[in-house]
């Protein structure tokens, strides 16, 4: 009985402790370097938010052809630009809040400079065998 007892008085201690000794107190330094990537991504999307039209359209045309550099392309990039620069105007406002995530980017890719390469370019190239 007594040995149920402090098996049990031991689980349940370390139930209790567990979850204080797992959570790490963020330094006062990265927390507020974590806010100004934040801020500067948010100002960084917001003016930078127009170059989703060519992006879009480029990607869109490597994918689709004429179709996708006539028309569909451009669309896609009205409707991305629209979007990155709400995201960008809001990490700007909220850039204070450690949503979402612990301050992650809230759009991939996190800058409209990143992600130019085609999806279907993610293979490698194959060496030649004749050399």
């Amino acid at each position: 009985m007594k040995r149920i007892l402090l098996i049990n008085l031991l689980l349940l201690s370390v139930i209790l402790i567990l979850p204080y000794s797992a959570t790490a107190e963020q330094q006062p330094e990265m927390i507020a370097e974590k806010m100004s990537i934040k801020l500067a991504r948010g100002v960084a999307n917001t003016f930078t938010s127009l170059a989703e039209i060519p992006k879009q359209t480029i990607l869109t045309g490597r994918e689709m052809g004429p179709m996708g550099y006539a028309l569909i392309g451009p669309l896609k990039g009205i409707g991305m630009s629209l979007y990155r620069g709400v995201i960008g105007m809001t990490e700007t406002v909220f850039f204070l809040v450690p949503q979402p995530g612990y301050y992650d980017p809230m759009i991939e890719p996190a800058y409209v400079w990143d992600g130019w390469e085609s999806k279907r370019d993610t293979t490698p190239p194959m060496p030649d065998a004749g050399k």
